[in-house]
């Protein structure tokens, strides 16, 4: 039994929707806070004294400060690690407090299911399933792996690992990006197009399935996603790494937020 492209689509942009518009989907993210910006350790909005401690962060508070740590009410001292994102040990009613690291700098996210992103949103504009936009690619890796320093969303440059190039044919053409490999094997792309920033947002994201023995695999431009930082202001999203701009314009997968 064949699965119809257009219906596994609809399910697929179903199940986006409801993931970004989650309690603690990227809708919710109120806040990314640098401890290193706050010499004093008090963080805006949030309670508590938080410390950078080489590989750690040490959380320093009181039962005033209203704060739980796995759960439970906390006051004391703790070392905590960087937390898998959007879990978090430590709360502040329903807000989660994410301890989070970046080329050794640390921070604190604040997710909050009131906040006001996620109370405003209406849905992702995203362009019906179109056939053309799917076409087959081939994925070969470097012979090492690379870093490039790219620009960030909040304006700061730092390095995005590059596992290889995924080359397919669109529109007539040849055409490559430069993709990383996530942890299970799959490919992701950031990558802009003619039409970005114009009939879709300044650039997406794109997460080819892992590629087969022979680097076959599909690049799918119906499943373009926006990045986290189409949602809420204070993610990192890299920009596209050099040679990721491709010259026409993606009409296909999610274009911007209705």
């Amino acid at each position: 039994m064949t699965t119809d492209p257009n219906d596994d689509w609809k399910h697929w942009h179903e199940r986006r929707t409801e993931t970004v518009s989650a309690p603690y989907g990227p809708l919710a993210l109120s806040g990314t806070h640098w401890i290193e910006d706050q010499p004093q350790g008090r963080l805006r909005d949030i309670p508590g004294t938080w410390a950078a401690a080489g590989d750690a962060v040490v959380l320093t508070a009181t039962e005033a400060d209203g704060l739980a740590l796995d759960g439970r009410p906390f006051a004391g001292e703790v070392r905590l690690g960087a937390d898998a994102e959007p879990a978090a040990r430590v709360t502040l009613g329903a807000r989660r407090l994410v301890v989070l690291v970046r080329e050794g700098v640390w921070g604190v996210r604040d997710y909050d299911p009131d906040a006001a992103t996620r109370r405003a949103f209406r849905g992702i504009d995203a362009t019906p399933y179109d056939p053309r936009w799917s076409v087959p690619g081939r994925f070969t890796p470097y012979d090492t792996a690379r870093t490039v320093r790219v620009d960030n969303a909040d304006g700061v440059r730092r390095g995005l690992g590059l596992a290889g190039e995924l080359a397919f044919s669109l529109a007539g053409q040849e055409r490559t990006l430069q993709v990383a490999r996530q942890a299970d094997g799959r490919l992701w792309a950031v990558f802009a197009d003619a039409g970005s920033g114009q009939r879709s947002f300044r650039f997406r994201f794109l997460y080819p399935a892992a590629p087969d023995a022979e680097g076959r695999t599909t690049v799918d431009f119906n499943r373009a996603q926006l990045p986290p930082c189409a949602f809420a202001d204070h993610f990192l999203c890299p920009f596209p790494p050099p040679g990721n701009t491709l010259d026409i314009a993606i009409d296909a997968g999610e274009r911007n937020l209705l």
